[in-house]
């Protein structure tokens, strides 16, 4: 599959999905997996699973750290110290990066999940515990941060090479940030429209926010959650899209 965008989904989340099939189903489409690495979902087992299914559809892996917190799936911010932060990040990388050794397999890039990343956008000294918590792991993997957000330069500044992230399957404010999930519409959910969204930043380096306004995005990757409704015909509609329409 030649995109000119690298797909990534976030993954290992659902025991179900994770062997059921649900999940491999989705690997042929996608060039990156985040995996989620025991904080706001996965286990040693799921992860394994999922290291495995991402080796054999030739797919990045990435870990996936979330807030501690998985009877909110990590999607509510949690006050806690900047230096537990790190730690809990740290101990997330460093539990998937040794399952992935397992399987000969190395962590390519960590991306944060959920409320950690969303509040990490604007909340500097947050970007900067969760580029120490990776950093007690190692250098040489790639930061995954919001496009057009401070986040990303903050995880310059530590010293690691950054991928600036679009989401195909969110809806955007006016500002650049993600529209919260609280709101009914901050999905999208049709595969038609999500591929549209998709073909816009790849294409046109902009969104369409929820106020009809554009947002200039520029991006290296591009996200579809594994969660939503009907994953499997978004990312279809989009890996089609993209191989034939991306310019």
């Amino acid at each position: 599959m030649q995109l000119k965008i690298d797909i990534n989904c976030d993954m290992g989340e659902i025991a179900e999905a994770v062997t059921d099939g649900g999940q491999e189903a989705l690997m042929p489409y996608i060039t990156s997996a985040n995996i989620a690495c025991g904080g706001h979902a996965g286990s040693e087992a799921m992860m394994s699973a999922t290291v495995q299914q991402a080796l054999r559809a030739q797919v990045r892996i990435g870990a996936h750290p979330g807030y501690p917190d998985r009877a909110n799936f990590g999607r509510l911010p949690l006050p806690m110290p900047y230096e537990q932060v790190a730690d809990f990040v740290y101990q997330q990388v460093f539990t998937l990066a040794a399952i992935a050794a397992r399987h000969g397999a190395t962590v390519h890039h960590v991306k944060p999940h959920g409320a950690l990343y969303n509040s990490a956008v604007s909340d500097t000294a947050l970007s900067e515990a969760i580029a120490e918590g990776v950093s007690r792991w190692g250098k040489n993997v790639i930061l995954v941060g919001l496009a057009g957000s401070p986040m990303l330069q903050v995880f310059r500044n530590a010293g690691f090479t950054v991928a600036a992230e679009a989401f195909a399957d969110r809806r955007y404010e006016p500002d650049g940030s993600l529209r919260n999930r609280k709101h009914p519409d901050s999905l999208i959910t049709d595969p038609a429209l999500a591929g549209q969204q998709a073909l816009h930043i790849v294409n046109d380096g902009f969104v369409t926010a929820v106020d009809g306004t554009k947002v200039h995005i520029s991006a290296q990757t591009l996200c579809i959650h594994g969660d939503t409704p009907g994953a499997l015909a978004i990312v279809k509609e989009i890996s089609k899209r993209l191989q034939y329409e991306a310019v």
